[in-house]
């Protein structure tokens, strides 16, 4: 078997959440260029429907659905328009996720549950719809949860999304033990800093260049450094035996400093 064919994934039918910016666009992408049909799932539609248009005009099938995960009522409708336009989803990367920086003495209820809102409960909702359709079709599946370094250490006013990511790793576990019957993996992936729109103008001021030089490659890394990943984690053939994992992807971040 060539590499292109271990990560091969014509024949599946991809959900990603958060798909209009950032990793989630980049995600999109990936699995589109590598055959599968995506379903780009996001709040903002007009981004959505542009990434749509880029997908097939490099040949691939996209179709846009609005969600918001944190509305956990529309999480079945978004699968529905998915099955109606491709079938079964057998792949759902669960990007979708905020940050809600602030301080935790200063921090409001309202805050707080916002954060877990999307970060947890749409996390669990999406992989609970999912699994259910799998379930349901005899189809084996992977879901693929977007956890963080923050799931394994603590960062000052991110107290409410560092708890959130240490949530999503554990219900990756939780699941993949509880879904593997099933012929479902769940696995996760516990990125670093990576550059993006949202946060390429704070990495270029003097803090964010002093954050970048307490890892230990001195860099921060593109989105395509979790194109390996992400394949891996989505292809039967490449991780068929793989569940319940959480793949860091930092540059040496996590790693015990001297």
């Amino acid at each position: 078997m060539t590499s292109a064919d271990l990560f091969d994934l014509t024949g599946e039918v991809a959900l990603v959440t958060g798909a209009s910016s950032g990793l989630g666009e980049r995600f999109a992408q990936v699995l589109a260029a590598n055959g599968a049909k995506v379903v780009l799932a996001a709040r903002r539609v007009d981004r959505l429907e542009a990434l749509v248009a880029k997908i097939r005009a490099g040949g691939g099938e996209a179709i846009a659905v609005e969600l918001d995960v944190a509305d956990q009522p529309a999480i079945a409708p978004a699968f529905d328009a998915a099955e109606a336009a491709f079938g079964t989803v057998t792949i759902l990367v669960n990007n979708a996720g905020i940050d809600g920086s602030s301080p935790p003495l200063d921090m409001t209820p309202e805050q707080w549950r916002n954060v877990m809102s999307v970060n947890v409960d749409g996390v669990w909702f999406c992989a609970q719809e999912v699994a259910r359709r799998l379930a349901a079709a005899g189809r084996p599946g992977s879901i693929i949860n977007i956890a963080s370094v923050l799931s394994f250490r603590a960062a000052r006013t991110l107290s409410a999304y560092a708890t959130s990511k240490g949530a999503v790793r554990q219900m990756t576990h939780n699941l993949a033990l509880e879904l593997a019957r099933y012929n479902i993996r769940v696995n996760a992936i516990a990125p670093g800093y990576i550059l993006t729109e949202i946060n390429r103008d704070f990495f270029a001021t003097p803090g964010g260049q002093a954050m970048i030089k307490r890892i230990p490659q001195r860099r921060i890394a593109e989105a395509s450094e979790l194109d390996g990943t992400l394949l891996l984690l989505a292809s039967s053939k490449a991780s068929g035996y793989m569940t319940g994992s959480t793949v860091v992807v930092d540059g040496g971040h996590m790693l015990p400093a001297d």
